[in-house]
This record gives structure tokens, sequence and C-alpha cells, in this order.
């Protein structure tokens, strides 16, 4: 790339009124740092109910680097993600959170290797700072995804990361409505990179990802990326027809040649509790493929758009985010 690249900082937001401002300044003086430009900076409001959409609306229409994106009610995390990513116009995206815990310093370092040929740059989590259970929760999922996937997922990356603009490209060519774009953008390719970044500690309010939600992230991830669950049940169905028929032939061998009848009348209850948990278990496990694939079928829209200040489509209202969305001017008019 011959001229400095134009660079997009996409970041969802939901009741961070109280980090506004210092998250601003800290992104703005990082840009600031950055040749070419102009840089913007495009904020999806997830719904929230403080004064965020408020103090976000009034800095677009006063700062053209800023662009803001108001949904019609919370969609959630990754949807509101998806929203900021279909309104940037750089030649990279950097994608981070609103609470920072993702240090807008590091843009710079993702620039200098985005600079170097790679299309992804993204951030392995280092140093957290959440309590230790949570921290453990969080190790443990991140190897038990890439142990499950079907794909090599780095290890400790979240959402913080750079993307080049045919990176963003693909994703917007994504439509599926369970989210889980760390492992989308590893699914696409190209060349990809990590750098160590030491997780900061929240600057202020509360974490919007209680334990239900981590939860639906974790399942997300899981289910849109691997078929192990289904193999599993598979497996341990042939292991237990096996098991059954190899205690047949001793109860059989027991009676005829032993003349002793097979004994154990509680342990073959247990067995059958058992076993008739781990049915039910993957019943669910295969109802959860099925639901998933129920959701797509109806089609929706990935999230409602309330307002759009800045940009391209500055002012205008009453837009959805349809399934096969292939670039920011195709977008419907949703009834009102």
């Amino acid at each position: 790339m011959t001229a400095p690249p134009k660079i997009s900082v996409a970041i969802p937001v939901h009741n961070e009124e109280s980090v506004l401002p210092e998250l601003l300044r800290r992104t703005l003086a990082a840009l600031a740092t950055l040749p070419g430009g102009p840089h913007e900076i495009v904020f999806a409001d997830d719904g929230s109910s403080d004064r965020t959409a408020a103090m976000l609306e009034e800095i677009a229409s006063e700062n053209p680097q800023i662009i803001f994106v108001s949904l019609s009610r919370n969609f959630g995390h990754q949807p509101a993600i998806t929203a900021a990513l279909d309104h940037v116009t750089g030649d990279a995206v950097v994608v981070m959170d609103g609470d920072l815990q993702d240090s807008p310093e590091m843009i710079p370092r993702f620039v200098e290797r985005f600079l170097e040929g790679y299309d992804v740059v993204y951030a392995q989590r280092t140093g957290r700072k959440e309590s230790w259970p949570l921290r453990l929760c969080y190790f443990l999922f991140y190897r038990m995804m890439a142990t499950l996937s079907d794909i090599k997922l780095p290890l400790d990356s979240g959402d913080f990361c750079l993307m080049s603009k045919r990176v963003v490209e693909q994703l917007r060519r994504m439509p599926e409505h369970h989210r889980y774009l760390r492992g989308m953008r590893v699914w696409i390719g190209f060349r990809q990179i990590g750098i160590v970044v030491e997780r900061s500690e929240r600057h202020s309010g509360r974490s919007k990802y209680n334990f239900l939600r981590l939860l639906k992230l974790a399942t997300d991830g899981i289910f849109a990326f691997s078929i192990v669950p289904i193999r599993a049940a598979a497996l341990l169905g042939a292991v237990a027809m096996a098991l059954s028929s190899l205690f047949a032939v001793y109860s059989i061998f027991a009676k005829l040649v032993l003349h002793q009848p097979p004994k154990g009348f509680t342990a073959l209850l247990l067995f059958i509790i058992f076993l008739s948990g781990i049915l039910l278990f993957f019943l669910g496990v295969i109802g959860e493929y099925v639901g998933r694939i129920y959701e797509e079928s109806k089609g929706r829209p990935l999230y409602v758009e309330k307002r759009v200040i800045g940009g391209r489509f500055d002012g205008r209202e009453g837009f959805a985010r349809h399934p096969g969305f292939h670039g920011s001017e195709d977008r419907r008019r949703t009834p009102q």
C-alpha cells in the first residue's frame, strides 16, 4: 500500500456514559499518531438505557471523525460489533470494546503489523484483572475451543483485533445470527498474527457480560465451529452398545456354565438411570443444533437501526441489517 491507510475503529457500547469521555480522548489520541486519514471511529450503541446514546449523538454531530449507529433495542454484543463493521470505510478496521479493557494505545502496534502484510492482527490477552474463578473459566474455555473446533483457533484471543478491508467484506457476507466473530475471522483465512497484550482493568461501571451471557458466547463458539458434540453422542452410544453386549455374553455364560443367575439389581438400575441421563443430555445437544437451524431459517435481520449520525447514512432511520448483506448500500427500510 503506497499511501498511508485509513483506519476505522469499531466500538460497541452499552450503558457506558461514565467511560465515554476517556474512551474518546484516548482513541482519538491514538489515531492522531497515525499517518494518513482521515481516520474514523464508529460507535454502535446497543440499546443503552443511560445517557450513552445522547452523548454519542451530540459528539457525532460535532466531530466528522465520529459515526454513531443507534440500534432500536439491545441485540447483544456480537450483533452490535456487526453493526459497527457494516458502517466502517477504512482500509483496516480495529475492533475493541468500549470499557477500556482494550487499550486504544495498542492501535499503532496493530497498524505496524498490518503494514507488514498481515490481514488480521489479534490481541492475545495476558495479565487479566478479573477474579480467579473467571480467569480459570476463560483459560479452560479457550483450550476446549481449540481442541473441539474444526479450525485452529488461537488461544486467549478475544474480539480486540485489526482486520483488513477484505476480511471485513467477507464478514459482511456471513449472515449467521449466532455469531462468534473471533472464530469467523480465523475461518476466513489470509495472513494472521497475534501480539501479546496485557488486559487492562475496566475503567468504570459494571461489566455487561454476566455468567449467562458468557455461557451463551461460549456455546455460540462451540456450536458454530464444531460438530464434536454430536460425534461424541455417537461414540458414547457405540461404547454403551459394546458394554451391554459384553454384559449380555457374560450373563449367558454365567447362567449356562456357572449356573449362577446374574445379580445386581441396584447396579443395573443405576446404569439405566445413567444412560437415560446421557440420552437426554445429547438430545438437548442435538436440539441446540436444530434450534439454531430454525433461527437461521426465519431470516430475520441481525439488528435494526434506530438512527445513524455521521458518515454515509447521516440522519437515516429505521434500517435493518438483513441476511445476505453485501455492502453498506444494500439496506431496506423497515416498517415503523
